[in-house]
């Protein structure tokens, strides 16, 4: 069976609730949107098991040969920022269901 390779999860306190976060996908280049594509964080509550990931919008388009984003170069208050606006848009983490994906502002409200 195949290892799937993930980047780190790291926690962080919303509201004084426990979240587990991690980098789900670095801002790429997508024939889907003919375009750039932000980088979208995976969350979830530290006792639940429903995700939401959460798209921020694409930045500048990276120069040819710089480094990949690393998810300890994504400041904590983003983090926590864009899981508030997503409970405020409804995400339930708590609850059981499917992933729900939530785009958020560059500030991550």
């Amino acid at each position: 069976m195949a290892r799937t390779k993930q980047s780190p999860e790291f926690e962080i306190e919303v509201d004084g609730e426990p979240y587990v976060w991690r980098l789900q996908r670095q801002p790429q280049w997508s024939s889907d949107t003919a375009g750039w594509r932000g980088m979208a964080i995976a969350a979830r509550h530290k006792e639940g098991q429903r995700e939401a990931v959460l798209e921020f919008p694409p930045g500048p388009q990276p120069k040819y040969g710089a480094p990949h984003l690393h998810a300890s170069q994504i400041a904590p208050e983003l983090v926590a920022t864009a899981i508030a606006s997503a409970i405020v848009a409804g995400w339930e983490p708590l609850s059981r269901g499917k992933t729900v994906t939530i785009v958020v502002d560059a500030a991550g409200g």
